[in-house]
């Protein structure tokens, strides 16, 4: 019996298309952390939602993801899904519902992402109980915080007893116990951006208090710099959007407005969704990013046109199993690689 059943699987099935792709991605993925390279991760979509913690927790805590760019929505609904998973509701007939369906969804006061919810009560105001009182102290007392850090302290502080959802799946508390680095750009966009900006708008709060998207750049410019050396570092796409199109920059930045030397980014897969199209970044081919300058010839470039829900608990998994039993993966690499 292997102890690495998941790899096995996919070493042995994975010979075409999507999956092969997914094998590759994979592989290379290993082989680039097992000479001491480290890997940032961009995630958009509604990924905490669909409980990618599961396998993105145990991940971050082995060390097989060392900085993140994420949306504040999946930043916010690691949190919730912390505090208020038994009052998640799913919908598996989603794609049935009638108007009048979504409409009694939003009287029980939760809210859809595709064939799950959120719970309002359970998780945005309750929430909503802890943070305020941390903004209103900042601003009393003109304190000034990455977004990322007002939710690392949040989840941190939270009682034991009120976790629904289990910890050791919770990415977010992982990646705030390690203080990783970590950038939200644009996390205006999300609930708690929302309901940051109606308590500027109140006068209770100043929007100071949040450190801006510029700022963040320029706390990656270093960042960046630290993750690099060495053996370099990769980067790691679920989806499109800010998340990714955010940190993916910082390299051709150093080079062109910073005018310093900068290593490229040492590897890159992106799973999507998304056809490529006239004018879109999130389905553009990684060897468009060439022309960037954020990729070059060389970088191992890998894209999987799949459900991210699929790929990458699986990739993931994987690579745990190589983390935990490093000589038994290289050999099984080497005995499918023929």
């Amino acid at each position: 019996m292997t102890n690495l059943p998941t790899l096995e699987f996919v070493l042995k099935n994975y010979s075409n298309f999507n999956s092969r792709a997914t094998r590759d991605a994979l592989v290379a993925y290993w082989r680039h952390v097992e000479k001491g390279g480290k890997m940032f991760w961009a995630v958009a979509g509604a990924m905490s939602s669909a409980r990618l913690g599961i396998t993105l927790s145990p991940a971050i805590k082995a060390g097989l993801i060392s900085g993140l760019s994420v949306t504040g929505a999946n930043l916010e609904e690691s949190l919730f899904r912390l505090v208020a998973h038994n009052h998640y509701k799913n919908f598996p007939d989603y794609r049935y519902f009638t108007k009048q369906d979504d409409v009694k969804i939003l009287e029980n006061r939760m809210r859809r992402v595709t064939d799950t919810s959120i719970p309002e009560d359970e998780a945005f105001r309750v929430v909503e109980k802890y943070i305020v009182p941390v903004w209103r102290e900042a601003t009393l007392n003109n304190k000034r915080k990455f977004w990322h850090e007002y939710f690392y302290e949040l989840v941190q502080s939270v009682d034991k007893k009120l976790y629904q959802g289990n910890s050791n799946e919770c990415w977010l508390l992982a990646a705030a116990l390690q203080n990783l680095p970590m950038v939200i750009p644009g996390y205006e966009d999300s609930t708690f951006g929302n309901i940051f900006a109606s308590y500027v708008k109140s006068g209770e709060c100043n929007a100071n208090i949040a450190k801006s998207g510029i700022e963040y750049m320029v706390l990656f410019y270093e960042q960046y710099k630290k993750l690099s050396s060495g053996a370099g570092v990769g980067f790691f796409q679920i989806g499109g959007g800010i998340a990714g199109d955010f940190p993916i920059c910082v390299v051709p930045s150093i080079k062109y407005d910073l005018k310093q030397k900068v290593k490229p980014w040492a590897y890159f897969c992106q799973i999507s969704d998304s056809t490529t199209s006239y004018g879109s970044y999130s389905g553009a081919t990684p060897n468009e990013k060439i022309t960037w300058d954020k990729l070059t010839a060389e970088t191992p470039m890998f894209v999987i046109e799949s459900d991210a829900t699929i790929v990458a608990p699986l990739i993931l998994t994987a690579l745990l199993e190589c983390k935990a039993n490093p000589s038994e993966a290289n050999a099984l690499i080497k005995k499918y690689s023929k």
